[in-house]
């Protein structure tokens, strides 16, 4: 039986929002990560059934990297439509108007969705 509350995930919305303030990135693409984050995460607990999921935040040069691993060995469709009507179901819809890419890989023992941003100059 799965838990009907999500975990936390406010350690690693901290984790990128200090990383990215710290190194200048301008607040809305911040925003637009911290949301990106939210989507990912959510869909690897409630997808995925994994009741922690496992993040990780890389920053190179101008680039982040997040990816969120779960359990569920299911690689999501990005291609597919969404339906207008439907309560939920526009999370990874959401994932690519956010980043500059993002796409899953499958692991041993499930997957990983992962998205990019780049930062932008602020000059």
């Amino acid at each position: 039986m799965r838990a009907c509350n999500p975990p936390d995930w406010s350690p690693a919305r901290a984790e990128l929002s200090g990383l990215l303030t710290s190194a200048g990135w301008r607040p809305s693409v911040i925003s637009d990560a911290e949301l990106a984050l939210h989507e990912v995460f959510f869909n690897a607990w409630r997808h995925g059934g994994t009741p922690a999921p496992l993040v990780v935040v890389a920053l190179a040069d101008h680039r982040l990297r997040v990816s969120v691993a779960d359990n569920s060995p299911v690689l999501p469709d990005p291609h597919l439509p969404a339906d207008l009507l439907a309560v939920s179901g526009r999370g990874l819809h959401l994932v690519r108007a956010l980043t500059h890419r993002f796409g899953a890989e499958p692991r041993k023992d499930g997957k990983v969705v992962w998205f990019e941003l780049f930062k932008e100059s602020t000059a």
